[in-house]
């Protein structure tokens, strides 16, 4: 099983996570920018955050034969912040780099009028750069933020097949499919989506246009979580190929539109596979 996860936070895991990861068959993932759970007080934390993601972040993965992308965008939670502001300023220099796969996270947390004018201008940012979009749906009021997302999505005129929406559930997941954007699928403990409840997603919409991540973070989460899917969908009836069309390629098509996807391959490090992260893999799901 190879697994791409699109959406995970590695700045926030340890290298163990890392090892682990690349036992259970992960070989690439893209880390979005997102709030690192504090307010940033200058625009340099910003630039210093974002150096690090297209720096060190993509070479601490490689140790791990793991190719690491990210997306760049200003976080909605940090819209509110005026102390922010100049962040918008300072994306275009990153935009063009290899490894920036996307405009993301943009969209809503509190559905403020800050987060619709970044909301905006980060949408025009990925049109001039020729990117693709990642959005973030709210944790709060999930559906009306969600329909929010996508009437500003028309409005703006973003081709849907740029754009995959996020953290989406049964409620949203229909107003995104027909919208004829991408759907991600956050497998997170306790606030999010499990592995059966993604099983039987996939059952009704099938796997095209389905990407299904960690969203690992800070919080109480598992960087294994595709994985599981991929074992519960085994297990479920779903077909190899169907398993590799939702967790390898379904990704790659998504992301290799930015013209800046990095699938190297890295060899890893001789204790990136290491008995113990064996041992995790063989307690099963």
């Amino acid at each position: 099983m190879r697994i791409f996860d699109p959406h995970i936070h590695m700045t926030s895991r340890t290298t163990d996570d890392y090892r682990n990861m690349y036992e259970a068959g992960v070989r690439a993932v893209v880390e979005p920018a997102f709030w690192l759970g504090q307010p940033r007080t200058g625009l340099s934390s910003f630039t210093d955050y974002f150096d690090s993601l297209i720096g060190w972040e993509r070479f601490r993965a490689s140790q791990f034969g793991i190719s690491h992308n990210c997306t760049i965008a200003l976080n909605p939670k940090e819209a509110n912040d005026p102390r922010c502001a100049g962040v918008l300023d300072v994306l275009p220099r990153y935009l063009g780099k290899d490894g920036v796969v996307a405009v993301g996270e943009i969209g809503y947390d509190s559905m403020t009028r800050a987060e619709d004018e970044a909301f905006g201008r980060q949408l025009q940012l990925a049109v001039e750069h020729g990117l693709p979009v990642l959005v973030h749906t709210p944790h709060r009021d999930k559906k009306a933020g969600t329909a929010r997302t996508l009437d500003v999505l028309r409005e703006s005129g973003t081709d849907p097949g740029t754009v995959l929406v996020d953290h989406l559930n049964e409620v949203t997941a229909p107003m995104v499919a027909d919208a004829g954007c991408w759907l991600g699928f956050s497998i997170y403990p306790d606030t999010k989506m499990d592995e059966q409840r993604m099983v039987a997603l996939l059952r009704k919409y099938g796997t095209a246009r389905i990407l299904v991540n960690s969203a690992a973070d800070w919080g109480r989460s598992d960087p294994l979580s595709p994985y599981r899917v991929g074992r519960a969908m085994l297990a479920a009836g779903f077909t190899p190929a169907e398993v590799d069309t939702v967790l390898w390629q379904n990704p790659v098509e998504f992301y290799r539109r930015s013209g800046h996807l990095v699938l190297d391959e890295p060899a890893p490090a001789a204790d990136a596979v290491s008995a113990a992260g064996n041992s995790v893999l063989r307690g099963g799901s």
